[in-house]
């Protein structure tokens, strides 16, 4: 892609994180499921839109663009790379969850929170990204090394409840050696003033945490969607709008997490999935459509599972 395209891409990201901050988030408040659901469907909407954009830049590329995608085979990787991407981010909504128990965040201040975390997130993701095309596109054992780090992530995933345990952390320990730290949330504030010193609130530690999380995370995610595609652009899009709508998506799925007990087994066999496709990717051509559809299945099921178990629990109560 052009600079040009990645500057539009810039531009119709910024504007819509402007939007979310100035129109979505005034102030903090606590969304109700309704709510959070409607906005995630806004968002999922405005990703799809995007695949549209995706789709007539690949199509019609601006002079000086090279690519040997179609813009049908560019939509397909846009798509299956933003799906994986949004439900991996599911498990990371659980390790949030988490981390706002640990921290004693009240509901009203944790959109904030998640919404300077999906900043770091990007911006961390970003440099995570250019390191893996250099290492893809330099090393085609990587694709082997990807594949393995996917297995162990599902492996460790089916075995394990909570991967991340903010108690055993020593973030904190390390913060206030670099920082005072206070005890006293201060509102919505990130830094405060205790006796007349600048110190950092739980707020401010608590984004750290959510953005070391999502760091964890990446670890997956990212080498996820390299076996989907190897252009940056569309690796960067996918994972981008897939964050963009995670503050929303958190809020909805933190009051049904109950209701989707199953939810978590679907992404293990899409990890291992994805896994077996990139330690093969020398040897055997999956096509993106096929990645799709099983990606759709796996979650399908799960989600399947999950309602009709809340169902038979239901029924037993009665």
């Amino acid at each position: 892609m052009t600079t040009a395209t990645w500057g539009l891409f810039f531009a119709i990201y910024l504007t819509l994180l402007v939007i979310d901050l100035g129109v979505f988030s005034r102030e903090s408040s606590v969304l109700t499921i309704a709510q959070a659901l409607k906005r995630t469907l806004i968002w999922i909407a405005v990703a799809l839109l995007f695949g549209v954009f995706v789709y007539f830049m690949y199509q019609n590329p601006l002079p000086g663009a090279v690519s040997s995608l179609s813009g049908s085979e560019a939509l397909v990787q846009y798509l299956t790379g933003y799906l994986l991407e949004w439900s991996l981010s599911v498990d990371n909504i659980f390790v949030i969850a988490i981390i706002f128990t640990f921290m004693n965040i009240p509901m009203q201040f944790q959109y904030r929170v998640l919404f300077w975390g999906i900043i770091g997130a990007i911006l961390l993701r970003g440099v995570m990204i250019m390191a893996g095309a250099v290492l893809i596109n330099t090393f085609d054992w990587s694709f082997y090394l990807f594949g393995a780090i996917l297995i162990f992530s599902a492996a460790r995933m089916l075995k394990q409840d909570d991967e991340f345990d903010p108690a055993n952390s020593v973030l904190i320990k390390l913060a206030r050696k670099v920082y005072p730290i206070t005890d006293q949330l201060d509102g919505n504030r990130f830094f405060t003033q205790v006796k007349g010193r600048y110190a950092a609130t739980p707020l401010f530690v608590t984004l750290l945490f959510v953005d070391l999380a999502d760091v964890v995370f990446a670890v997956d995610s990212i080498p996820a969607v390299f076996a989907v595609t190897q252009d940056p652009f569309i690796v960067f899009t996918s994972n981008a709008f897939a964050i963009l709508g995670l503050r929303s998506l958190y809020f909805a799925v933190a009051g049904l997490m109950a209701l989707f007990k199953y939810l978590k087994i679907s992404l293990v066999f899409v990890l291992g999935f994805i896994g077996i496709k990139m330690m093969l990717h020398h040897h055997v051509v999956v096509p993106n459509l096929l990645s799709l559809a099983v990606i759709l299945s796996f979650l399908f099921i799960g989600v399947l599972a999950s309602v009709r178990a809340n169902r038979r629990a239901v029924a037993t109560r009665t």
